[in-house]
């Protein structure tokens, strides 16, 4: 009985020896058969690369082209909108005309408008208002007031001072008119223009009557002066026939003409 157990033991272990020899085999790296890759395996593989790169390089020329469609198109947008914006650029300064030429126009309107409102401008004054007599001698040169006023359109001109002031700018016309009256008086009178001589008109007479004129028209500003003026050392004579006078009227305001001009 114990032979038996021995044998039956000794059976088991050689068993288990075959069994490990029968595993190491099996796992062994010289028992594994790999096969290796062929000349025509590495044919396929480039061939298949070949195809991806040339695929690639279809893309990237499309993508060029693309991208020099775009890159032509902004190109066009971009003058286009440098067009627009010259055009509005000149659509912005001819504005810019019309408001000037708007403003201009307004301003002449105005102008012509205060020009009629002002534009009826007349007087006519004889020297003395009442009585007679000879006015002078004096030491110097004398503003001569016409007192007796006959028309004063528009109140240009001042009675009190026998200064007449321009109320636009325009083209006035004055006159005036004056007597020398028996002895050996002599008269002498000037136009003055902001105390600036313009014309003169004398007369020396001995015995009776005698007469003497001028006239002028002159470009004035507004606020410019115009008066009569004695020379010193001579005489005017009037009466209640208003001999000696001075007068004047506007002709044409000049922003009239500017107006109608443009």
């Amino acid at each position: 009985m114990e032979r038996v157990s021995v044998l039956c033991l000794s059976l088991l272990l050689c068993s288990l020896s075959g069994a490990e020899i029968i595993e190491e085999r099996e796992i062994s790296p010289e028992s594994v058969n790999v096969p290796q890759p062929g000349p025509s395996d590495l044919h396929a593989v480039l061939r298949e690369m070949s195809a991806k790169l040339a695929e690639n390089r279809l893309m990237i020329q499309q993508l060029q082209t693309l991208n020099q469609e775009q890159a032509a198109k902004l190109k066009q947008l971009e003058k286009q909108s440098s067009h627009m914006d010259s055009q509005q650029q000149v659509q912005t300064a001819a504005l810019h005309r019309i408001e000037a030429w708007s403003n201009v126009t307004e301003t002449q309107v105005q102008t012509l408008r205060r020009d009629r409102a002002v534009g009826q401008v007349a007087f006519s004054a004889s020297l003395l208002a009442s009585g007679s007599g000879h006015t002078g001698p004096f030491n110097t040169h004398t503003t001569l007031v016409f007192r007796g006023v006959v028309s004063n359109i528009g109140n240009a001109y001042n009675p009190h001072t026998g200064i007449f002031t321009a109320p636009v700018r325009g083209a006035y016309h004055f006159e005036f008119y004056f007597v020398a009256y028996g002895g050996s008086h002599s008269s002498a009178v000037g136009l003055v223009k902001n105390g600036e001589h313009i014309f003169i008109a004398g007369q020396h007479q001995t015995n009776g009557w005698g007469t003497s004129a001028n006239g002028v028209t002159l470009l004035l500003e507004a606020g410019d002066v115009v008066f009569l003026r004695l020379w010193q050392g001579y005489v005017i004579y009037d009466d209640e026939s208003h001999h000696s006078t001075f007068s004047g009227h506007l002709l044409f305001p000049c922003e009239t003409l500017l107006l109608m001009f443009n």
